[in-house]
């Protein structure tokens, strides 16, 4: 659910976020990122649309012979371009992505990755697009083009109330099936501290179709536990909470094993679906995961 901010500091506030946010991603997509962008997704050519008049000033090259002699009038091959991309923005706003123990949340880096991408979409003249998941689609924009709606993409995912604080990447991708029809690149951002098992199947469906990139958001403080003592834990998404013993050796290394499996299974389903991933960390600067991101060439042949 969208929603306006409740007063006028909150306003000020979010305004001067997505501000900063333009700022940081319009200037690392102009100087090292645009050109990147455009020699990995620019298009392949034209393809044949439909027949029309022929029009003074048409190209005698288009005629086509075999309909003009049929109408008795001469009709020209209309073509489209294919380099035209449509990027759509899969965006997940569960409660996980309110977590940050650094300056910004998840949620805030995950509006930054997605703004890398709408504002390189942007400058290579393609279209973009948004679909907000919980556990549910929370909020569908169809692909424009243009900053102001590159702006807007922006504004949503940082002001968005979820109804659900739940996880499940399922019907943002069925969404994305369904509501796409050309070839696009989909970017998946997320946390995905949810079990691939859940949606690998829509996952799968929407990567034989497009191409697909996962960009996990992590916080440096998921990836360990502190030695602290007993500290009270509790999962954002369903609100409980579990009283654990940090100080206890054993629970540490319980804990390391137990999210060093989760990345490794997460990571086997990634690439045996053909998806390519960026790693964003919050304590970490993500714009060389993103200029390698759009260095690379490999591609997955369909």
């Amino acid at each position: 659910m969208l929603t306006t901010p409740d007063n006028d500091e909150q306003l000020t506030r979010i305004l001067k976020r997505v501000r900063r946010i333009e700022l940081i991603t319009r200037g690392m997509v102009k100087e090292t990122l645009g050109g990147q962008y455009h020699s990995r997704f620019k298009g392949q050519g034209i393809e044949f649309d439909d027949f029309r008049e022929y029009q003074a000033g048409d190209d005698v090259r288009f005629l086509d012979w075999n309909v003009t002699a049929r109408m008795d009038e001469p009709f020209v091959r209309k073509y489209i371009e294919e380099r035209e991309l449509t990027v759509m923005l899969v965006v997940d706003v569960s409660g996980s992505g309110d977590y940050g123990s650094q300056e910004d949340s998840k949620r805030e880096r995950a509006a930054e990755v997605a703004a890398v991408f709408a504002f390189s979409a942007v400058q290579n003249q393609d279209k973009v697009g948004l679909i907000l998941v919980s556990d549910r689609v929370e909020h569908y924009l169809p692909a424009r083009k243009g900053s102001a709606h590159a702006l807007r993409i922006l504004r949503d995912i940082l002001t968005i109330r979820p109804v659900s604080r739940k996880t499940n990447l399922a019907p943002a991708l069925d969404t994305a099936l369904e509501r796409v029809a050309h070839r696009a690149l989909v970017v998946l951002v997320s946390d995905f501290l949810t079990p691939d098992t859940v949606w690998e199947g829509n996952l799968r469906a929407v990567a034989a179709k497009h191409d697909v990139v996962a960009a996990q958001v992590t916080d440096p403080r998921e990836w360990e536990l502190p030695k602290a003592g007993r500290i009270c834990l509790e999962d954002p998404e369903s609100g409980e909470q579990f009283i654990v013993n940090t100080s206890h050796p054993a629970v540490r290394q319980q804990y390391a094993r137990a999210i060093s499996e989760r990345q490794d299974a997460l990571t086997r389903m990634l690439r045996k679906n053909g998806v390519e991933r960026i790693d964003v960390r919050l304590d970490e600067d993500y714009a060389p995961a993103m200029k390698a991101y759009f260095r690379s060439r490999r591609r997955r042949k369909r």
